[in-house]
């Protein structure tokens, strides 16, 4: 439950989401799972007003907060892998598209633009493909000549699994059990398959793996607003659903 701007980072990779209108959230717990099944059980006490009566534990909630999230929390085991999280959720979804993402990477992800591009090709599943950010200068040389120095520049269009994906429920079947991570073989197989596709996303997106990333969070949270809720536009439709989900998988609920 690591935190940014004094929240979980789970509930900014969960803002993204709402600002799209998606709000039906089911969360694969393992690591910390009681941790966070005891935080969304007070998080709706603690953004509402409410009596209580002391003696005999009769509540009487008056809503004041303008969250309106249902939060499915769901133990998937502690040790169970990625795939392994998602398949066991089976029963809680319906037979329509869905939506996967982790909880250690942000970014103001286009999520009506990401369902369209999905609904266009037909196929299994959509990654987000995104760039990374910079970490180290780069060095061009010829022998052991330096002929160009650049300094932490993404200059090369190299693209990777930003999370953020859709999926088809067939995509269920490349899951074998809880040993097997999503991102190998059933990723792998479904990409072989040519059922995978990318949607590029050219915009901000930032993992948070280190100390050094979370710090660098924190600081773009805390100087105005984030730039992983900086949106190019507003959604088409304030009232439209368009996927189950987001399902949020083991490393969201692990951090």
């Amino acid at each position: 439950m690591v935190e940014v701007a004094g929240r979980p980072i789970m509930l900014h990779v969960m803002d993204i989401y709402d600002h799209w209108g998606q709000t039906d959230f089911i969360i694969a717990c393992g690591y910390k799972a009681m941790s966070i099944k005891s935080f969304f059980n007070e998080l709706h006490l603690m953004n509402n007003d409410f009596t209580i009566g002391i003696g005999n534990g009769e509540m009487d909630l008056r809503p004041t907060s303008n969250i309106d999230w249902r939060v499915s929390v769901v133990d998937t085991g502690h040790h169970t892998m990625t795939g392994g999280r998602l398949k066991r959720l089976r029963d809680w979804l319906d037979d329509e598209p869905f939506m996967v993402t982790y909880s250690d990477g942000v970014g103001n992800i286009d999520i009506e633009a990401l369902m369209d591009f999905h609904k266009s090709h037909g196929k299994l599943a959509t990654v987000t493909a995104v760039q990374p950010p910079a970490r180290f200068g780069n060095l061009e040389m010829e022998d052991d000549k330096v002929v160009e120095f650049t300094e932490k520049v993404r200059k090369y269009e190299t693209w990777i699994n930003g999370g953020f994906f859709v999926f088809e429920p067939g995509v269920l079947d490349y899951l074998p059990g809880d040993e097997e991570p999503l991102e190998m073989a059933p990723l792998t197989n479904i990409a072989r398959d040519g059922e995978l596709m990318a949607y590029k996303h050219k915009g901000f997106w930032h993992p948070m793996d280190t100390i050094r990333d979370r710090d660098h969070l924190e600081r773009l949270a805390t100087s105005g607003s984030p730039p992983w809720m900086q949106f190019e536009r507003e959604r088409r439709n304030a009232d439209a659903r368009t996927a189950r989900g987001p399902i949020t998988t083991a490393r969201l609920a692990g951090v």
